[in-house]
């Protein structure tokens, strides 16, 4: 999804941003000021932040990997290899895996807890039907 019309590249402003992205502007502030933006974020004549395409699916990238468990120090260190470049892709690629198979761990852990649960609720539904 563009958010920009494509007569105009100024970006979007903070507001709109953080509705783009599911985050407050508090986090995008705080994703700034801890250096997890890929590049400094343009400012309009006014002082305003202006966030372009590129910088809200950077945002949006974020979000997912914060929402799989990634610690700021890890995404931190991704962002970092990311802007030194192409040469850090097999580094970026391990952070990665190393991170996907930490979700999967958690997502089995989360899936057999489910199943404990709904074992629970079976036998409670057992109970009530027999009473």
């Amino acid at each position: 999804m563009t958010l920009l019309p494509s007569a105009q590249h100024e970006g979007v402003a903070i507001a709109e941003a953080a509705e783009a992205t599911g985050v407050s502007t508090h986090t995008l502030r705080y994703y700034e000021r801890e250096g997890l933006m890929l590049a400094p974020i343009d400012r309009a004549s006014s002082s305003h932040r202006r966030y372009t395409d590129a910088d809200i699916a950077w945002v949006r990238f974020l979000t997912r990997l914060r929402s799989t468990g990634m610690p700021i120090a890890g995404i931190r260190r991704y962002t970092e290899l990311v802007r030194a470049g192409e040469s850090t892709v097999p580094q970026r690629r391990e952070l990665l895996v190393e991170h996907r198979e930490r979700v999967r761990a958690k997502l089995a852990e989360v899936t057999a807890s489910l199943a404990a649960i709904d074992h629970k609720i079976d036998i409670y539904d057992r109970e009530i039907s027999l009473s």
